[in-house]
Order: C-alpha cells, then structure tokens, then sequence
C-alpha cells in the first residue's frame, strides 16, 4: 500500500474513509499486480503500466472510475459512462447502500483488456 495514498484516505471525512478502504481492498484484492499510487492528487490504480481506476473524494461524495470500460454497459443509477464510453463511474454517498461484489466484478473485467 502506498503511503501517499493512506494519507490521502486519512484526509477525508470518515464515511469516506471507509467507501475509500474498501474501494482500495477491493481493487487491491482482485488484480493481481496493481500498482497504487497518488497521481494529480488522486489514487490511481495501475495495471501493466496503463490506467484502471482512481479514486475521487469531494465534499459531499467519493467517485470510483474504471478506465477501459467501453464493454462494460452503463447501470442506470449506478455506473454512468464518462467521455466516449471508455470510462465509468459510480459516485458514492454517506449513507448510500452500493454493491461492493457487482464493483469487483467489474474491476477484474476491465484489469483483463
């Protein structure tokens, strides 16, 4: 785990720090080799030296995108496409319930292109 990363995490509010490590847990756990590092003041996630994901905290929520998600389709609701499709995001807020399982599933889809 990357230190910059943890402090980053540390910095936020604490509904966010939990979304934040599991999020990470997550995307630590289900792609072998990912690289973690802080990167335009945002964790990113890296694998095979080409972006995955970053994880995004602002004041009122935490946004999760995949990168190389053009196959992956958008869930109304709940992942919304970004740019020309090959990015996808979920925002995440306090209280919000989110599929944490329906996440890793995508994140191992998209750390396989």
């Amino acid at each position: 785990m990357n230190e910059e990363v943890t402090q980053y995490i540390q910095k936020t509010q604490a509904w966010q720090i939990e979304v934040c490590n599991t999020l990470r847990d997550l995307v630590l756990t289900n792609v072998p080799n990912v690289e973690e590092r802080l990167q335009y003041g945002k964790p990113h996630y890296l694998k095979d030296g080409s972006y995955l994901a970053v994880i995004h905290v602002s004041k009122d929520k935490v946004s999760f995108m995949l990168f190389n998600a053009t196959k992956i389709p958008e869930v109304k609701g709940f992942l919304r496409s970004m740019g020309n499709g090959d990015r996808k995001t979920v925002d995440i807020r306090d209280g919000q319930s989110v599929d944490y399982e329906q996440l890793a599933n995508l994140v191992r889809k998209v750390s396989q292109v």
